[in-house]
């Protein structure tokens, strides 16, 4: 069965460009997959096997291999379960509607049982997938001890339109082109690194061979990120740190992190500065000390 690629071929294609990515990975690395009635997950776990339980929710169009610049710092303290989204690329895949928030909450609940976490399990999302875990934060609050939000789409705040249409154009071809230029768009920070070309153009080519081997409808169903009511920023009592970056190109980060001082202080806020949308990749360092000291 190929679901979600478009065939068997492209399957293996994709899965053997995976595998040359996750030679990279830098500590040992345990691959699972776990069925739900959502569908299955994919997820690489690493780090001690009785330290305590921290998943990372990915950002959209990018799988569990984006944390690869800070998985050694998290997984020193931490067991560490870096997923792939049902609704994205990588290797879970959905096997039912999954069309609202609701639906994905309720995936990550019945995953996280199969996996035995308790209430001290840490939650950590970047961009769509911080969106995911304040709203899994917010539903399940039972479930979950300690969120971080790394830059988080829309939640505090709208993205910018201009972002929207630039993420609108990678639909279209030339496909590489316009990928390439709306990362370059989005990650200005990381573009100007002496490591940051490389890195935007291996980006590149991840997302263009997911729109081959997938189709353009696969990468069109994810749950649309939107901005939360001050109710539900009131209402968030996980601890929670937010993270962004002082050159954030999705929306304004001043602008965030003052709505979240007068409507939910008791979000831990914190301004990296010399990064934008690209935390992972151009502060790994500075983003893995902050989550493991607000994770404790």
């Amino acid at each position: 069965m190929h679901f979600p690629f478009l065939s068997e071929d492209k399957k293996q294609r994709y899965v053997a460009h995976l595998a040359e990515r996750a030679k990279a990975w830098p500590v040992p690395c345990e691959e699972r997959t776990v069925e739900t009635s959502r569908g299955r997950t994919f997820m690489r776990i690493s780090g001690p096997a009785d330290a305590p339980p921290l998943v990372l929710l990915p950002g959209g169009a990018t799988s569990s291999l984006m944390w690869r610049p800070v998985i050694a710092g998290l997984a020193s303290r931490y067991r560490v379960y870096a997923l792939d989204s049902i609704l994205d690329v990588g290797l879970s895949a959905n096997s039912g509607p999954v069309k609202t928030v609701d639906d994905l909450v309720e995936w990550l609940d019945e995953l996280f049982r199969a996996l035995g976490f308790g209430p001290d399990l840490r939650l950590m999302g970047m961009s769509h997938g911080g969106w995911l875990a304040a709203n899994f934060a917010l539903r399940r609050p039972e479930r979950v001890g300690k969120v971080v939000l790394v830059a988080p789409a829309a939640f505090v705040l709208d993205m910018k339109l201009s972002i929207v249409f630039q993420m609108i154009s990678i639909l279209f071809p030339p496909r590489r082109f316009w990928i390439r230029r709306t990362y370059r768009a989005s990650l200005p920070g990381l573009a100007r690194t002496a490591a940051g070309p490389a890195i935007i153009d291996d980006m590149t080519e991840d997302l263009a061979l997911a729109f081959e081997c997938f189709g353009v409808r696969r990468l069109t169903q994810m749950v649309p990120p939107l901005k939360a009511s001050d109710e539900e920023l009131r209402g968030l009592r996980v601890p929670t740190l937010y993270v962004v970056g002082e050159d954030e190109t999705i929306y304004d980060p001043k602008a965030a992190l003052a709505r979240l001082e007068q409507v939910a202080p008791q979000v831990q806020r914190a301004l990296v500065p010399g990064a934008g949308h690209d935390l992972p990749w151009s502060k790994p360092a500075e983003l893995g000390a902050l989550a493991l000291e607000f994770l404790g």
